[in-house]
């Protein structure tokens, strides 16, 4: 199995008790979160292959480890524990931290460069094309005002430049800066770009009768994997024609009714859950 954003492994971990027979291969791009994933799994380390990459590298990944296919293929999209958490990484606008936001530390652009960087429109953009924030004009025009006298280089600051642009009475539910800092995290570390590659070559991993789940944490990455989901579980002949050409059948069969969503009991038990959106899909035929 793959285990594609293996985060501090706590998946993998159960799964390994679960299968005795199976073995895992885990992807994630932050070292520190592979050094924490190493230890907890280290009671299965027979059993266990960490590599340092991102989830869209699954061809690459399968090839160095002398696999065609695997049976199943885990996503757990969005920001883990160990990255929310940390007051260094910048993620979470509920505390003052530096604004970084890169899941690999190693490379790319921070969130501070974004906003020093970019023009008004290429904001605007993010903002609204990552975030849906509805403010999006107003906030990237304020941002490029202020960085003219005063640079914008921590969490305390930016929430503050948003709370002034969005008026109290026309915020929707939640922190008014879930939706900017959302919107900068996918800029920074590209992840709606990794998600539509990862998709197609996760399907092209599995085995038939090989599974993939996906746990969604916004619309955005929900409806990329709806997407590709639904696509694999419908034919592509052409709708007018009375048969089913062969190897142009469905290859993948629905395992959920829409997006499955965490019970009360799990929600009271670990509030992070509360806006996950769960799919699965089996593997059932090879397209031609």
């Amino acid at each position: 199995m793959l285990d594609a954003t293996l985060g501090m492994a706590g998946h993998s971990v159960e799964i390994l008790r679960r299968f005795p027979e199976l073995r895992v291969i885990g992807i994630d791009r932050d070292q520190e979160a592979l050094a924490v994933a190493r230890e907890r799994l280290n009671e299965f380390e027979s059993r266990v292959r960490l590599v340092k990459g991102t989830f869209d590298e699954i061809p690459r990944i399968l090839e160095g480890a002398g696999l065609e296919f695997v049976s199943g293929v885990l996503f757990d999209f969005g920001v883990s524990s160990l990255q929310l958490d940390s007051r260094e990484r910048g993620f979470s606008y509920a505390r003052s931290s530096a604004l970084d936001m890169r899941m690999d530390q190693a490379s790319g652009l921070t969130a501070r460069q974004i906003l020093a960087e970019y023009d008004e429109s290429e904001l605007r953009r993010i903002f609204w094309e990552y975030g849906e924030e509805r403010f999006a004009g107003r906030l990237a025009a304020r941002i490029v005002n202020q960085r003219q006298t005063e640079p914008i280089s921590d969490s305390t600051q930016l929430v503050a430049l948003i709370e002034r642009v969005i008026p109290a009475s026309k915020r929707r539910s939640g922190h008014p800066a879930k939706r900017v800092f959302q919107a900068l995290r996918i800029e920074v570390n590209g992840e709606l770009d990794q998600i539509e590659r990862a998709l197609p070559a996760a399907i092209a991993a599995i085995g038939i009768g090989g599974r993939i789940v996906t746990l969604s944490y916004h619309s955005l990455e929900d409806r990329a994997v709806k997407r590709a989901f639904a696509a694999g579980a419908s034919s592509s002949s052409p709708a007018d024609l009375p048969i089913e050409l062969p190897g142009h059948g469905p290859v993948l069969r629905l395992l959920t009714r829409g997006a499955e969503l965490a019970d009360e009991p799990e929600r009271a038990a670990n509030p992070r859950s509360a806006s996950v959106r769960l799919r699965a899909v089996e593997r059932i035929g090879v397209a031609a």
